[in-house]
């Protein structure tokens, strides 16, 4: 990505080793609302190795006020909010972050 003005959102899961799939299936599908939405730039969920019960989604927002006003007010919001509700009390981590200098890709 090459627009350093938009906001990452870290998303912490601890995710029991019975549900990881369910979680995982889940996610691809409420992916799509995001997909759809033009307020999301990309996103990737990432999976522990040394602690399989810990997930990481990272999302790429337009901006944090895009996010929290924009897609929660939009049509996506609530079907991908459905998908995923299972697991908000999973989360140990919900917070937004701005890109600094300190980036590069291989």
């Amino acid at each position: 990505m090459t627009n350093n003005n938009y906001s990452v959102e870290i998303i912490r899961y601890s995710i029991p080793a019975a549900q990881s799939a369910a979680f995982e299936k889940d996610y691809a599908e409420a992916a799509e609302y995001l997909k759809a939405s033009q307020y999301c730039l990309g996103y990737r969920l990432i999976h522990g190795e040394e602690e399989p019960e810990n997930y990481i989604l990272i999302i790429h927002w337009t901006s944090k006020e895009e996010h929290m006003i924009g897609f929660r007010n939009s049509a996506e919001f609530l079907p991908f909010f459905n998908l995923i509700k299972p697991y908000y009390s999973n989360i140990q981590e919900m917070k937004h972050y701005n890109i600094t200098s300190t980036d590069w890709t291989r």
